[in-house]
């Protein structure tokens, strides 16, 4: 899969979030200042090349819609970091997160707690 640049990853999220949108729909979920038409429109044209987005043309407009779940590609995101960042470990991982205080101990005996009640 193919990686998304900080601009196409934004701009992912938003489709995600609202499923299907025209150019305008998207652009209006920008806070202020917005990015030019121009600009959302091209990042929507880099996506569909890389095969995460697709549309459906209405008249002259095309309503845009995700090809890849947003979990499909957190999952795959998150594989890649471990794998090119902790030597493949998720120990290794959850260790980083604790010694820089991103998560807690209490926090991950919670999560292996809530791990343990889904088996």
């Amino acid at each position: 899969m193919n990686k998304l640049t900080k601009a196409e990853e934004q701009v992912m999220q938003y489709l995600w979030q609202i499923e299907k949108g025209f150019l305008k729909d998207v652009l209006e979920l920008f806070p202020e200042p917005k990015p030019h038409t121009n600009t959302i429109s091209t990042i929507l044209k880099i996506l569909m090349e890389k095969g995460f987005v697709n549309y459906k043309t209405f008249g002259r407009q095309h309503e845009y819609f995700p090809l890849i779940s947003k979990e499909n590609y957190s999952g795959k995101s998150i594989r890649s970091l471990v794998k090119n960042y902790f030597e493949g470990s998720y120990t290794n991982a959850v260790s980083f997160l604790v010694e820089e205080n991103e998560i807690s101990v209490k926090d991950l005996e919670l999560l292996l707690d809530e791990l343990k009640n889904k088996e």
